[in-house]
């Protein structure tokens, strides 16, 4: 067998290993979004990457033992991968763990802990083929880290275009078979036991697909909204689609019709016709209505506070953002629109409505004066020349879900001030801008709203916000309106008149009287009066200072709409919690920053064990200083890369106008050219050069980027994908490039000074990356983006100056 120091690279192999642990860790994602939601998804995930972790304090405490079995400890740890996906998966999914009942049952914790410790298995395992790469082929650990990284670009986007082909569950079957024939590649590479790997790998890379399908596919919570609907007697699942954006499923039930009609007026004299209905991950529903071109069937229409700007004026030209199940297009043209745009974020939505139940729903999307665009609304809003009479935004999450704040830790751009400026910004002159949110109590959603349209209108430079806002409510929904102008006494008659008719209560127009309000359906307090007066007076700071939940408005830089939790709140929270405090919980912050701490105690115990062990096996100054370097350095540096990443893939969603692009493009572009800085970093250390270059790089290219990039982002906005993808990539190259050499500067430093650190240092990346992920989602929150991006350029200082040597 080759020496250690002279051992060939079996760089394909880690390629593949990386290209399959990386699409794993995104199909995860996926999979627990839909058995469970996104943000117990990111807990999960965020704590079984530990296991990158846990691979660097096992490497550090057996190293010399692997290192002189190099070849048979890589090829174990191959094989052992893909077998730990499919049973690490078979068994998180058998756990009866329930994320309602985590705050009161002990039970789940232990629960929670078996899931982190099953799917840590399989990250364990191929960070131990990687860091084994690593730590053996000292002479090439910029090609070993660049095929890691390549591998991983790689990764990132084949399994969001698969994702578009198959199925979740046979996904995660070819994703096994993948990292199967990993194996094979590398004892070729090695050229050990090529025979016998040659024979026991294609059954290996079969057996995923002996696995019946039905084993793998997610178990959804009996929380989810479709869960509930199928408890109902007669509720049949009649089609499924998937693909990244989300798992679509179509329900009908012919013994108890489905009748969605959020906040429908109790005046009105029936409800809708035969409907189906639309979940998305299992959230929702929204519905397809049957469409007879009956007016009297349709009239329910009328009677949802969305409804309001039809009684107003006539509008002729409307923009419906979010067309779903086309609710909002059906109202429109029943109401009389003459010219209707439909965003949708999902072509497969539009082809289930148009095209496989196009009959049931009157070829609704097929209308003359009906365009429905798969688009994300802030991209075609910057892009179109259109002006609109109508902009209506309505009810585009799901009503249990937002209940529970589990979008808490969604990015939105659909809210925040600049959105609203932006929406504004197309509308024609009187024209209104309509956005309906859940009814929630106490008040969050709506007075959020209504605070972020007061910032808007003031940044637009309107001198008094409240001559142009009207807010109603009905008993589950609330309309807030924008106007492209002053509200007229014949409009606010008109409004009464609405609400009059039909049971809604005013909570804001232009002269108002506090007798109008709270008369139908009675609050203790009229919340959303008091709040829009308390906005648009002097004493608006001081209201969102003392109130139960989060109300400054969202901001591109901080697009956390629905994040409205705040610390003050809590020990109300706690004490309530038995007596009905539930409704006060935001569950996904605190979920989140159970996982921050998690996951730095974790690292603490994985990084502090090696470090003990090495201490006690040398006791000098010299070798005491050089682990301290290792230390701060790899955790700085595992932190700002992450940090970096996460900022500018938020920075490049309004660009790229669609967050899967974003995501896609963006991540594909880091890795990539992050792999290509790791292969040219090989001639660097060779001419023995530290990280100062890089990190002035990295450092003057991010605030450069933070500063102007928005600036360049608004006149190419409306330049083809094709064009603002390569534009987006062209920005990312020169920074990724840079930021992919400072680790493997360091680990061939390392490997000529103290080569026994090497795995020690690729586990407190592992860590710091972990908490990374976590950690920049927390203070983009607090502090916006641009903060988290200050704090990387600073970050990547301390890793320069800590650089071991």
């Amino acid at each position: 067998m080759s020496a250690p120091d002279t051992q060939r690279a079996p760089l394909v192999s880690v390629m593949l290993a990386s290209a399959a642990a990386l699409a794993w860790e995104i199909l995860l994602v996926r999979l627990f979004s839909i058995s469970h939601w996104h943000h117990y998804a990111y807990m999960i995930i965020s704590l079984a990457l530990l296991g990158y972790g846990v691979s660097g304090a096992f490497l550090a405490l057996f190293q010399e033992r692997l290192r002189r079995h190099f070849a048979g400890a890589y090829l174990a740890n191959l094989l052992l991968f893909p077998l730990a996906m499919l049973l690490s998966y078979l068994l998180a999914k058998q756990s009866p763990f329930n994320p309602q009942e985590i705050l009161w049952d002990p039970r789940q914790w232990a629960r929670l802990a078996g899931i982190y410790l099953y799917l840590a298995l399989p990250f364990f395992f191929v960070a131990n083929a990687i860091g084994l790469a690593l730590m053996t082929c000292r002479r090439s650990t910029s090609r070993v880290y660049g095929a890691d990284l390549f591998g991983a670009a790689t990764g990132s986007l084949g399994i969001v275009a698969l994702l578009f082909a198959v199925f979740p569950d046979t996904a995660l079957k070819l994703l096994a078979a993948l990292a199967g024939a990993a194996v094979l590649v590398a004892a070729f590479e090695l050229r050990t036991r090529r025979v016998v790997f040659a024979l026991l790998v294609p059954p290996l890379a079969a057996l995923p697909f002996l696995i019946p399908s039905a084993w793998l596919q997610p178990g959804m919570s009996p929380y989810k909204d479709l869960s509930q609907a199928l408890q109902i007697s007669g509720t049949r699942i009649i089609e499924q689609r998937s693909s990244p954006l989300g798992l679509i499923t179509v329900i009908d039930n012919p013994l108890i019709p489905l009748r969605h009609a959020p906040g429908l007026s109790l005046n009105a004299a029936a409800g809708p016709p035969a409907q189906l209905g639309l979940f998305v991950d299992g959230n929702g529903p929204s519905a397809i209505t049957r469409n007879n071109e009956d007016a009297d069937a349709l009239a329910f229409l009328d009677q949802l506070s969305w409804a309001l700007p039809y009684h107003l004026r006539q509008p002729q030209s409307v923009l419906i953002i979010g067309a779903g199940g086309g609710s909002e297009v059906l109202q429109a043209r029943h109401l009389g629109a003459r010219n209707i745009d439909a965003l949708e974020l999902d072509p497969q939505m539009i082809d289930l409505v148009r095209d496989s139940y196009g009959d049931f729903a009157g070829h609704l999307f097929s209308a003359d004066n009906v365009r429905v665009i798969a688009s994300e609304a802030r991209g075609f809003i910057e892009a179109t020349p259109q002006r609109y009479d109508l902009i209506q935004v309505a009810l585009v999450d799901s009503f249990g879900a937002s209940a529970a704040g589990l979008y808490a830790l969604s990015e939105g751009y659909l809210y925040t001030v600049e959105a609203l400026q932006a929406y504004l910004g197309k509308l024609a002159p009187d024209g209104y801008l309509a956005i309906s949110r859940w009814i929630k109590l106490p008040s969050r959603d709506a007075p959020k709203l209504f605070a972020t349209a007061v910032t808007a209108l003031e940044n637009a430079g309107i001198a008094d916000p409240g001559k142009r806002l009207a807010l109603i409510r009905s008993w589950q929904t609330s309309t807030l309106l924008i106007k492209n102008g002053d509200f007229t006494r014949t409009e606010t008659e008109g409004l009464r008149r609405f609400c009059r008719q039909r049971s809604f209560d005013v909570s804001w127009y232009p002269g108002i009287d506090a007798a109008e309000v709270n008369r139908y359906n009675v609050m203790a307090q009229p919340q959303l009066y008091l709040a829009a007066r308390a906005l648009l007076g002097a004493e608006r700071e001081q209201f969102i200072a003392g109130y139960k939940f989060n109300l400054q408005p969202a901001t591109d830089d901080r697009p956390y709409f629905f994040q409205f939790f705040v610390w003050r709140s809590l020990p109300e929270i706690l004490e309530l919690y038995g007596r009905g405090g539930a409704p006060l919980l935001d569950t996904g912050y605190l979920i989140l920053f159970a996982t921050l701490l998690q996951a730095i105690v974790a690292s603490l115990l994985l990084i502090l064990l090696p470090f003990q062990v090495y201490r006690r096996a040398s006791g000098s100054d010299a070798q005491g200083a050089q682990r301290w370097r290792v230390l701060v350095y790899f955790t700085a540096l595992g932190l700002a890369f992450l940090f970096l990443e996460i900022a500018f893939i938020q920075k490049f969603i309004l660009f790229l106008h669609h967050p899967l692009y974003a995501v896609a493009v963006v991540l594909t572009g880091f890795l990539l050219f992050a792999g290509a800085g790791s292969l040219y970093s090989q001639r660097l250390l060779q001419n023995h050069a530290g990280i100062a270059v890089p990190v002035t790089v990295i450092a003057l290219t991010s605030l450069v980027y933070l500063a102007g990039l928005d600036n360049l982002f608004t006149p190419l906005g409306a330049w083809p994908d094709a064009m603002r993808i390569a534009v987006a990539l062209l920005l990312i190259a020169p920074l990724a490039f840079c930021m992919g050499m400072p680790f493997p500067l360091a680990i061939g430093r390392l490997g000529q000074s103290a080569p026994q650190l090497i795995p020690w240092a690729w586990g407190i990346n592992g860590c710091a990356s972990v908490i990374s992920a976590v950690l920049a989602t927390l203070l983009a929150m607090h502090l916006g983006f641009s903060a988290v991006v200050v704090m990387a350029v600073v970050l990547y200082g301390v890793a320069a100056v800590s650089l071991p040597r």
